[in-house]
């Protein structure tokens, strides 16, 4: 999680090269001071082409969560050779990263401003409600593996699923919205949660077998 950059290849295309311009001035601006303009500044292309292909700064931003989400997707770790606990792990690592360069930290704090928007907004709300199912069904899904396999404790996935997202976003919006450095406390508990309350004790995994 190192990395500088979510894109960290040329640009494939206009429509990407819009995609990555709007990332740079999203990190840069945040929701509140970006504009189309500010976009067209990090769009090696003519600024033209953003009015053209878009009315405005939320028809544009709300295309770039859809693509975000698609890339969200494409990395969450598939590891279905590994055991439940170490895949759940690896996701929840992807999700709540501690170690994020200035950049990444600057677009977390961005997502978490236009996540706000969802209040008010039925179009974002609809997004972030899409993203949500998406990443609480992927984790629900290794917590059922977790079970099959006898990794873990016959609990509810949905419920599990639902808990360890709660914590990823209060973590996300705590650290973007006030002093606190909470990341890697949230973390930590996680995977205390995941050994205390998921984990299937040594006798009952030996029962399952």
């Amino acid at each position: 999680m190192g990395s500088t950059s979510l894109f960290e290849d040329e640009p494939d295309g206009t429509q990407e090269a819009i995609m990555q311009a709007t990332y740079r001035a999203l990190c840069e601006h945040g929701y509140a001071g970006l504009t189309i303009q500010r976009i067209g500044d990090e769009f090696p292309k003519s600024k033209s082409l953003l009015y053209h292909h878009y009315d405005g700064k939320d028809a544009l931003l709300l295309e770039f969560l859809s693509f975000m989400l698609e890339r969200f997707e494409a990395t969450i770790p598939d590891r279905e050779h590994d055991d439940a606990r170490d895949h759940l792990e690896a996701i929840l690592d992807h999700a709540l990263p501690t170690d994020l360069d200035s950049e990444r930290a600057e677009f977390r704090a961005a997502m978490v401003e236009l996540r706000a928007q969802a209040a008010t907004d039925e179009a974002y709300r609809e997004h972030f409600s899409r993203n949500d199912r998406f990443f609480r069904r992927r984790l629900a899904a290794v917590v059922r593996r977790g079970i099959e396999e006898g990794v873990f404790r016959d609990v509810d996935p949905e419920r599990a699923a639902a808990m360890m997202l709660s914590a990823i976003h209060g973590a996300m919006q705590e650290e973007a919205t006030t002093d606190t450095e909470r990341t890697a406390a949230v973390r930590n508990e996680l995977r205390a949660y995941v050994e205390s309350r998921l984990v299937a004790p040594d006798d009952e995994s030996e029962a399952i077998e």
